[in-house]
């Protein structure tokens, strides 16, 4: 991980990294983390990394991670320790978050430095954007956080945080995540990521990003957008130029209704009309049902952007689905464990962090092996960091040992590559069917179980 992480100077925003690294009751940085026999068997260090370890493991749970510290224990020579689990959750409550945020930020500084080395579209970066949800514990505080759907009767339901995730397209990392509750749009959580966007930069959206304040504002930054048109835009167009076949300069007009988001004089500082270029793309793939896609981009110039590089582009929008997925299946953010908002959000951040680090492995695997960071499994790499760090953890080895395993590490990441699959249907459906039980359509004190459940059959 290029020596990741390293201690920065002392200063009043990193006083949390210098805890981890402080030398013992005297040291200044100690305070905000309270005396040394506070803290017992984890200190902030260790839990930091039995919290990382615990986002990393298969099965997930506090006991595994309290399991892995009594193993160091023993490794050390120290006496045991008891296995349950409340010490080690009462550490993980006293890290503070914004400590873990601001790591989160170092590693994405130190991971950017290496974007030059990846390929570019067009000689533009591009970042893909796109939201989903998470679900949590059906505890009060979570439901008064992250309030269920309106569709789900009280007790029926779970938490439902919604987020909008920001990545770069090249080589996967996620640049920003913005969450709140299921009453806040996406697109309101995605201005909060504007200021990863930096000028010179392709913004790839779906057509629930695609709006005229979105177009005009973004541009003023210097930042281009590939977008699915919104399918709500048939009026307030106008034919400037046609450059060929399914592919226009259009004017939008500016309708008169004023977004939420903006007050009347920004509003009215916008400018009545906006020049677009339209694509009208065909998608015939033998096999599938023909359809037509119309993507509306600021990108005008059509020498420098041909219509089949932007149809390339958007096809590839769906790498921002892939994302999600590994983060969510694969590394279970999809249904996070915590009961309370901040631990749940604690949580969040941690699964950012494993993600990113696993990431950043896969790409320098691949650039050592000349590969693209898309053809290697991050699935594989992620079982491959899991069996590889308690051995590259270990005291005993030395620095070429270690050295020559880390070179193993990344040839055994580079060697997990995902076939070939161009074109391959891929159904959001599941084959696998579930238990024939019943739904619970009432709270759980109010709900009847059907007798002979296996045969149960709705009626």
């Amino acid at each position: 991980m290029d020596n990741w992480p390293n201690a920065p100077a002392p200063s009043p925003r990193r006083r949390w990294w210098n805890s981890w690294n402080c030398s013992g009751r005297g040291c200044p940085w100690h305070r905000p983390w309270g005396r040394p026999s506070a803290t017992g068997s984890f200190p902030p260090s260790r839990t930091f990394w039995l919290f990382l370890a615990q986002v990393l493991a298969a099965d997930g749970s506090c006991a595994e991670a309290v399991r892995k510290a009594l193993a160091w224990r023993a490794l050390e020579g120290k006496q045991p320790a008891s296995p349950k689990t409340g010490a080690y959750c009462k550490a993980r409550a006293r890290l503070p978050e914004e400590g873990i945020e601001e790591l989160h930020k170092q590693l994405l500084k130190t991971r950017q430095s290496t974007e030059r080395l990846v390929q570019r579209w067009c000689g533009r970066p591009v970042k893909v954007v796109d939201g989903s949800g998470l679900s949590m514990p059906d505890t009060p505080d979570n439901q008064a956080r992250y309030p269920q759907s309106r569709r789900q009767k009280p007790g029926c339901g779970f938490p439902v945080m919604r987020i909008v995730a920001l990545f770069s397209l090249s080589s996967g990392l996620l640049l920003g995540l913005a969450k709140g509750s299921l009453r806040i749009a996406e697109t309101t959580l995605f201005r909060q990521l504007w200021h990863w966007l930096e000028a010179g930069d392709v913004l790839l959206a779906d057509r629930g990003f695609c709006s005229y304040a979105d177009f005009y504002f973004l541009g003023l930054r210097g930042i281009d957008c590939v977008m699915r048109n919104h399918q709500r835009r048939t009026v307030g167009i106008e034919e400037v130029k046609r450059l060929g076949k399914g592919d226009r300069i259009i004017r939008w007009l500016k309708m008169k209704a004023c977004p939420k988001w903006l007050s009347k004089e920004q509003w009215h500082a916008v400018p009545a009309t906006l020049l677009v270029r339209e694509l009208t793309i065909t998608v015939d793939i033998r096999g599938f049902r023909t359809k037509s896609i119309v993507v509306a981009t600021t990108l005008l110039d059509a020498e420098q952007f041909p219509k089949e590089a932007i149809a390339e582009l958007y096809y590839r929008r769906w790498m921002a689905e892939l994302f999600l997925r590994d983060i969510k299946t694969t590394l279970g953010m999809d249904v996070l464990r915590c009961k309370s908002p901040a631990m749940v959000e604690k949580e969040l951040r941690m699964h950012l962090i494993a993600y990113n680090l696993i990431r950043a492995l896969m790409n320098k695997a691949a650039r050592e092996r000349g590969l693209s960071p898309h053809r290697l499994s991050f699935k594989g790499a992620n079982a491959t960091v899991r069996q590889w760090a308690p051995l590259l953890a270990a005291g005993a080895l030395d620095d070429q040992r270690r050295a020559t395993m880390t070179a193993a590490l990344l040839d055994a990441i580079a060697r997990d590559t995902v076939p070939l699959r161009p074109n391959r249907s891929e159904p959001r459906a599941t084959k696998r069917r579930p238990k024939n039980y019943q739904r619970l359509t009432k709270p759980r004190h109010q709900f009847n179980e059907c007798q002979h459940r296996s045969r149960y059959t709705k009626p």
